[in-house]
């Protein structure tokens, strides 16, 4: 009831309280406490149950957030895919030509399928 306090302890408290309050005041100091007593579990119940609600409010506004994002989430399949391309002004029709680069001539190329690694004609 009292956490360690025994009932002979208990029992000194009560016979201290009686000598030093006497037997007309113990009844209304031992109400008084009681009743500060109970107002001080009622406002400590009270400061509990509002820290209780305010987490469970943040953890709800938590979880609609999470369920907000996840509704607002747009994926579409049924429309069309966007075009990677329309950045481009126009599509080349023919291939690029690097101009650099020396140009062979077919009879060229022949002759050098012909020649071996060594520069040698093979035949």
């Amino acid at each position: 009831m009292f956490g360690s306090i025994g009932f002979p302890e208990l029992i000194m408290i009560l016979s201290i309280a009686l000598l030093v309050f006497g037997p007309k005041k113990l009844p209304e100091v031992g109400k008084s406490i009681g009743k500060a007593l109970r107002e001080f579990r009622r406002t400590s119940d009270e400061i509990k149950e509002k820290i209780e609600e305010e987490i469970q409010a943040s953890e709800f506004r938590d979880i609609k957030k999470d369920i907000d994002q996840v509704t607002n989430f747009k994926f579409d399949i049924s429309s069309e895919p966007e075009n990677p391309y329309e950045h481009v002004e126009s599509t080349p029709t023919e291939p690029a030509i690097d101009k650099t680069a020396p140009v062979e001539t077919p009879k060229e190329s022949t002759k050098k399928a012909e020649q071996d690694e060594s520069g040698n004609k093979v035949t």
